[in-house]
């Protein structure tokens, strides 16, 4: 891992969608199932991917992993744990405070 410069990583990336009556989605599954970590970035590469109503669509795309560097890791934990915090500070009292 690299201080500034990420490293980027091949995959397959196989893609679910389905947009239905019932069920609207879309799934990635990354081949071999490498780790992603805090800053990392998945990009799918390809055409997008037009999905008639009532239809489902199951394919293969090559996909690049952009690992994060040490720095950009650090800066996104920091911030994730930032935000949990200010979640902590919500109150959930079921009045209203006069």
């Amino acid at each position: 891992m690299s201080l500034l410069y990420p490293e980027r990583v091949r995959a397959l990336a196989r893609i679910e969608i389905e947009q239905t009556d019932e069920h609207f989605h879309a799934h990635v599954e990354l081949a071999g199932d490498p780790p992603i970590h805090p800053g990392d970035r998945v990009r799918v590469l390809g055409e997008p991917i037009p999905v008639p109503l009532n239809s489902r669509l199951v394919l293969d795309r090559p996909a690049i992993i952009e690992r994060a560097s040490a720095l950009v890791r650090w800066w996104t934990r920091l911030l994730a744990y930032l935000e949990l915090t200010e979640l902590c500070e919500v109150s959930f009292s079921p009045g209203r405070v006069q």
